[in-house]
């Protein structure tokens, strides 16, 4: 195995050329050149150094502080895509469309998707949506009650199990229709009604026009005449089998001889709820956020990464000890200290990324709407223990 040298207090770092960090995503960053070495002793310093030998080589500490970065750049982004994926779900993921890089953008919360969603209610509701109603209808034959609609649907060329019946037409005649004249009920109309109906007659075209009020009462006589002495028009619908009432017969007119009906097909639904997304956001992994730009992170960022890097150098320091348990020295051993560095280590990152989580959640826009809201109730508070001045004129 090569004769690796172990850090000697003096790094270099220099892109291009020499030990440099093993993805290169910072390297070419001024500032992260800077940090990149300060870090370095800064971890140094903090393992033991020069006190003790640090068994890590300048690479490994850069390699740690890589990986912090990143790592504070997926929570980061991770906190941000839970933030927006519902604003941006369909949007454009080109990476190669500088456009559509959301690391330099701010994105404004919208209802697109939440509109698309709420189609299916609409289709559901039947008040819009975005599923095609057709329309369709049979002939009722007398003395035949019950009606299988997936046989229509057959006819028409549609699987059965693919329709869904929305709405059924069939309403008796109005009343107002009853009351004015028409299918063999003038005459009822007017036995019931006299000769003064809402429309007697003064010559061939003269007429006296009752009280608007008068008419309402008269149809809604109708109404109740109809409900009480005749069948009343209504249907059952189960799994497209269709039961009407009453039971049709010869002495239907044109009116009841056939029913109307308006369906949608389910294939449709399904149809409409999937969308093709080739070059689209489709899921968290497409949104098109990159690694973080080291010189734009705050030193509230950075301070979080640098104490990230001495954990992670902890652990790798931990391992690197742990090959070998004790070292002999003249005249007895020494014990090393792989167990406290790994615990040390593990402690550390796991806190750490439990303070970040907790700050981003902090500072979502759910919670700063909150916290303003509260701000706002404390000030409303305060305002009201000021005096109020009482001005006598």
């Amino acid at each position: 195995m090569a004769n690796i040298a172990i850090y000697d207090g003096s790094p270099t770092f220099t892109p291009g050329t020499g030990v440099l960090t093993p993805f290169g995503f910072y390297d070419w960053d001024v500032e992260f050149q800077a940090d990149i070495l300060k870090v370095t002793k800064f971890c140094a310093v903090r393992l033991g150094y020069p006190i003790e030998n640090v068994e890590l080589s300048s690479g490994s500490f850069f390699t740690a502080f890589e990986e912090a970065i990143t790592v504070y750049g997926n929570e980061l982004y991770a906190y941000k895509q839970r933030e927006d994926y519902l604003s941006l779900e369909g949007s454009n993921h080109n990476y190669a469309d500088s456009t559509t890089d959301l690391d330099n953008q701010i994105v404004t919360p919208n209802l697109e998707n939440v509109i698309r969603l709420s189609q299916q209610y609409g289709t559901e509701a039947g008040v819009g949506g975005n599923v095609n109603w057709y329309s369709g209808s049979i002939d009722l034959i007398p003395g035949v009650q019950d009606y299988d609609l997936n046989d229509w649907a057959a006819t028409q060329g549609i699987t059965g199990s693919d329709l869904e019946i929305r709405k059924i037409f069939y309403q008796p005649i109005p009343a107002s229709y009853q009351f004015y004249g028409g299918m063999g009920y003038e005459g009822t109309a007017i036995a019931m009604f006299g000769d003064a109906a809402g429309y007697t007659a003064y010559g061939a075209n003269s007429f006296l026009m009752m009280p608007l009020s008068y008419d309402l009462q008269a149809i809604q006589q109708v109404e109740m005449y109809r409900d009480i002495l005749f069948s009343n028009y209504t249907f059952e619908l189960i799994n497209n089998r269709l039961r009407v009432f009453p039971i049709p017969n010869n002495d239907d007119d044109a009116y009841r001889s056939t029913i109307w009906f308006q369906y949608d097909l389910k294939s449709e639904k399904l149809a409409n709820s999937v969308v093709g997304g080739e070059g689209k956001v489709n899921n968290v992994s497409q949104m098109p956020y990159r690694n973080p730009v080291y010189s734009r992170i705050n030193s509230v960022g950075r301070s979080w990464i640098f104490e990230y890097t001495l954990a992670l150098c902890k652990e790798m320091l931990g391992y690197i000890r742990g090959k070998y348990g004790t070292v002999p020295i003249p005249g007895a051993e020494v014990t090393l200290n792989q167990s406290d560095l790994l615990a040390s280590s593990n402690a550390d990152k796991e806190a750490l990324i439990a303070k970040l989580r907790e700050y981003f959640d902090q500072t979502s826009r759910q919670s700063l709407l909150e916290r303003r809201a509260a701000e706002s109730d404390a000030r409303r508070s305060e305002l009201d223990n000021v005096p109020m001045t009482i001005f006598v004129g």
